[in-house]
C-alpha cells in the first residue's frame, strides 16, 4: 500500500482496543458514584469523531448525552454541566487551546473528567482524572477515536442494562484492527481512481446521514481543506433537499458517503436525485466493504470507522497526486489566532 506502515496501524488501532476494559470500568463507577449526564467535549476534527457516539446515547439510551464546543462552554458555561457530569475529552496532541482552558474551568466545576490523547505529558494527558493514551498520528486517528468513544458508549449502554448482547458486540469489535487492516487492502486499488476524481475538482458538495455524517463534516473539513486546501461545503443528507440542491449541476461534485444504520434511506434519496442532473457524482459505500465474521448490527456501528479506513488511503494518494502534502499549513499551529 501506498505510503502506508501496517505494524503501525495494527499497533495503534490494537492499543485502542485495549483500552476498552479500563473504560468500561470507568464508566461503571462513575455511575455507580451517581453521574447524572455525559458531555463529549472535543474540539475540532477530535469533537467531529465523537458525535456517533453521541448519536448511539441519544437514541438508544436515556442516559442524557451532550455534545458542545469548549470555545463556547469558557464563556458561558452550561445549566446541565455539574459536578455530576461525567466529560470526554479527546485531543490527539493532548494541547488543544481551547479544550485546555475549558478543563480549568471543569476542575471548579467538580465534573468527572476523561482524556483521551496520543501523548501523555501534556495538560490534557495530566490533567483528567482518568487519562487514556493512545498514541497516533493524523491518519491512524480517525479510527482510534471513533472505537475508544463508541467502547464509552457501549459501556454507558452495559451498565444501565439498556442492551442485550454487549459481550457479543466487543467480542467482534476485538477483531477490527485485523480486519480493517484487510479493508485497506482490498480497497488500495480503487484508492487512487477516487482521488483521481476529488483531485479533478477545486471545490465538492460533500454529503451522508446517520453516525457517518459526521465522517462526512471531518472529511470534507479537516482533510480536504486543511490538508489540501480544497473548498467543501459539508451538509446534511436530512438538509440537502432544503437548499444545497440548488448548486447542483453537471460540472459539480457531489461526494456520498453511504452507511449501514437506519439513516441509509436519507443517502438514498441523494443518490437516486443527482445522477439526472451532475456527471461528477462520488459514492463510497461501507456496505461494498468486506468485513467477515461481523454482523449487521455491528457493521451498522462501525460504518464510520470503515469510511475512515479507506478514505485513509484516498488521501494518501490524494497528496501525492496533487504534489500537497497532508501535513502542509499556511496557518494552523504556524501563526497567531
Amino acid at each position: 500500500m501506498l505510503n502506508f506502515d501496517e505494524d503501525r496501524f495494527l499497533k495503534i488501532q490494537g492499543g485502542a482496543v485495549a483500552l476498552r476494559q479500563r473504560l468500561d470500568a470507568v464508566i461503571g463507577q462513575c455511575l455507580s458514584a451517581g453521574a447524572e449526564n455525559i458531555f463529549f467535549l472535543g474540539t475540532g476534527g477530535a469533537a467531529i469523531l465523537m458525535q456517533p457516539a453521541l448519536q448511539l446515547l441519544q437514541r438508544s439510551s436515556r442516559f442524557p448525552a451532550y455534545i458542545d464546543l469548549p470555545a463556547e462552554l469558557v464563556l458561558t458555561g452550561s445549566a446541565h454541566l455539574t459536578e455530576k457530569s461525567i466529560v470526554v475529552m479527546p485531543s490527539l496532541s493532548g494541547t488543544t487551546k481551547e479544550s485546555v482552558a475549558l478543563l480549568a474551568r471543569l476542575k471548579e466545576i467538580g465534573a468527572t473528567v476523561i482524556t483521551l490523547v496520543g501523548h501523555e505529558n501534556t495538560p490534557l494527558g495530566q490533567g483528567g482524572d482518568h487519562v487514556f493514551v493512545n498514541f497516533a498520528e493524523d491518519d491512524t486517528s480517525c479510527e482510534s477515536f471513533y472505537l475508544q468513544s463508541l467502547f464509552i458508549a457501549l459501556s454507558i449502554l452495559h451498565h444501565r442494562n439498556e442492551i442485550r448482547n454487549y459481550d457479543e458486540i466487543v467480542t467482534e469489535l476485538d477483531r477490527l484492527p485485523a480486519l480493517l487492516l484487510e479493508v485497506k487492502r482490498a480497497y488500495e486499488p480503487k484508492a487512487e481512481n477516487f482521488a483521481r476524481k476529488l483531485a479533478a475538482s477545486d471545490y465538492h458538495i460533500i454529503t451522508g446521514a446517520g453516525n457517518v455524517w459526521p465522517q462526512a463534516f471531518y472529511y470534507g473539513m479537516c482533510i480536504l481543506e486543511e490538508m489540501q486546501w480544497i473548498r467543501t461545503r459539508p451538509v446534511h443528507a436530512s438538509d440537502f433537499f432544503h437548499g444545497t440542491l440548488e448548486l447542483i449541476d453537471k460540472d459539480v461534485s457531489l461526494v456520498l458517503f453511504k452507511g449501514e444504520d437506519d439513516l441509509r434511506p436519507l443517502a438514498e434519496r441523494i443518490e437516486n436525485f443527482a445522477p439526472t442532473y451532475t456527471e461528477k457524482l462520488l459514492v463510497l459505500d461501507t456496505a461494498a466493504l468486506d468485513l467477515p465474521g461481523i454482523s449487521k448490527p455491528v457493521r451498522a456501528l462501525i460504518s464510520p470507522i470503515l469510511l475512515a479506513t479507506v478514505l485513509e488511503r484516498i488521501s494518501a494518494h490524494l497528496e501525492v497526486m496533487r504534489n500537497h502534502p497532508l501535513t502542509t499549513r499556511r496557518y494552523y499551529k504556524r501563526v497567531a489566532y
